[in-house]
């Protein structure tokens, strides 16, 4: 890492991953508030802590400039942080290090002032953040911190000189940096970012299969796939399933003949998405994700879909869908065209409060079968957040779309397609097979199947 500093260029001994330099680093230049959540061995303290040094280094707006790394615990804030710190500021000239306090001094750009210092703070002997000013932070494991030392303590610190705090952390269930991370996906003037084993790669692919042999499906979702609710007790579908239906591949044997079924989610406000996911027997296609569309469009692009694929049915969500489906029947697409309320009764509404809960029940049983999803980390993080509770007839409950919204940032508009296609049983007619092997030229004459 080159930093040019008000004298000279310095040359750090780092060298940033690519999401590191591509995307992070330019982002926490960009933004005064960050939350980066990312699986273990990600390089949260290694890059957080150069940020913090090329910020000393290039701020010549203010006296004496003060950042830290704080951590839960001081011996644990020195263990990750202290030796990373003096090693990439050795190469500094006159930079000065003090090893009773924790700190590492650099060279002074203004007279009668002395240099940025950097500290390393334990967030157990939180005096070292009272009574001064902070021009920069970074907060690890703010899951494990007291609440307040934020709201009371840092956050006034930085107020006087516009500091900056980067907040960083690996799950721990849905606590104080859940709630932060959640708070920086709404705000526009905050950056958010979460980062599984799957987006970056950076363990080898052996590796990372002796680790999942080795720890519990509930490590695997925390440590490895960032999930915030990877303790609770009551996951409808699992990550582990998931995966494995993202890692299946399957021949067009395997699902040849099968009803083809279309699920159509209609976007209820904004920022949701319309989504149009088609399914096969056991396979699952990518789907077709339109955002900021007008309900009459939108109708277009479905019977485009369905003159191009020719399913059996198309199910669509009733909820927000009716101008689609009215459009729909009025272009003739009135034998094909199911509405399904969310909300309404379920064919087994004696084990179901709602369809809803019975079509994402479907999606669970198909994925344990052996269905093979297309590989989408956003569909994975939709599939794998709702929970499930008991209404008082004793029926499954399936976790709202608003508060699944909550958790996430988004609405699962892809999941919510997906299970529509287990909206209700579909049968292929001998007529539609018998027109089916025609087109295809398996038959000649009429009959002959």
């Amino acid at each position: 890492m080159t930093v040019s500093d008000a004298r000279s260029v310095i040359e750090i001994p780092y060298t940033p991953r690519p999401f590191w330099g591509k995307i992070l680093h330019p982002a926490l230049e960009q933004y005064r508030f960050s939350v980066i959540v990312a699986h273990r061995r990600f390089g949260k303290s290694v890059g957080t802590i150069n940020h913090i040094i090329k910020k000393a280094l290039t701020n010549t707006k203010f006296r004496s400039p003060n950042y830290a790394y704080v951590a839960p615990f001081l011996k644990q804030a020195k263990m990750i942080a202290w030796e990373y710190l003096k090693y990439y500021t050795a190469v500094i000239p006159d930079r000065k290090v003090n090893e009773s306090e924790l700190y590492v001094e650099l060279p002074s750009f203004q007279q009668n002032a002395r240099g940025a210092r950097i500290y390393i703070i334990g967030a157990d002997r939180p005096d070292g953040l009272r009574g001064t000013y902070w021009d920069g932070v970074v907060i690890d494991e703010y899951a494990q911190i007291k609440k307040e030392l934020w709201g009371e303590v840092i956050r006034p610190a930085l107020s006087d000189r516009r500091g900056w705090a980067v907040f960083i952390g690996t799950p721990k269930g849905q606590n104080q940096f859940y709630d932060m991370y959640l708070l920086a996906l709404k705000r526009d003037d905050w950056f958010a970012c979460l980062y599984t084993v799957d987006d970056t790669g950076i363990i080898p692919p052996q590796e990372l299969a002796d680790m999942k042999r080795e720890m519990t499906e509930s490590e695997i979702r925390q440590e490895l796939y960032c999930d915030f609710a990877a303790n609770a007790y009551n996951r409808l579908i699992t990550l582990d399933v998931v995966n494995k239906a993202m890692e299946r591949e399957l021949t067009e044997e395997d699902y040849k003949g099968m009803p083809k079924i279309m699920g159509v989610d209609v976007a209820r406000y904004g920022d949701d998405s319309c989504v149009i996911f088609r399914r096969q027997g056991l396979m699952a296609f990518e789907p077709q994700i339109i955002k900021e569309i007008d309900n009459m469009t939108f109708a277009g692009i479905v019977a485009q879909a369905i003159d191009e694929w020719g399913p059996d049915t198309v199910f669509i969500d009733s909820g927000r869908g009716e101008g689609v489906i009215d459009r729909l029947r009025q272009l003739g697409y009135n034998d094909k065209v199911v509405e399904v309320p969310f909300g309404g009764k379920a064919l087994q509404d004696t084990r179901y409060m709602n369809k809803r809960a019975e079509m994402w029940d479907g999606a669970r049983e198909w994925l344990g079968q052996g269905g093979c999803l297309p590989y989408m980390p956003e569909l994975r993080t939709e599939l794998c957040t709702p929970e499930y509770t008991y209404d008082s007839l004793n029926r499954i409950k399936l976790e709202s779309k608003e508060s699944m919204k909550d958790k996430t940032g988004r609405s699962p508009d892809i999941a919510d397609a997906f299970c529509l296609t287990f909206a209700y049983p579909v049968n292929i007619s001998r007529n539609m097979l018998y027109r089916r092997a025609r087109k295809k030229g398996a038959i000649r004459r009429y009959g002959a199947l």
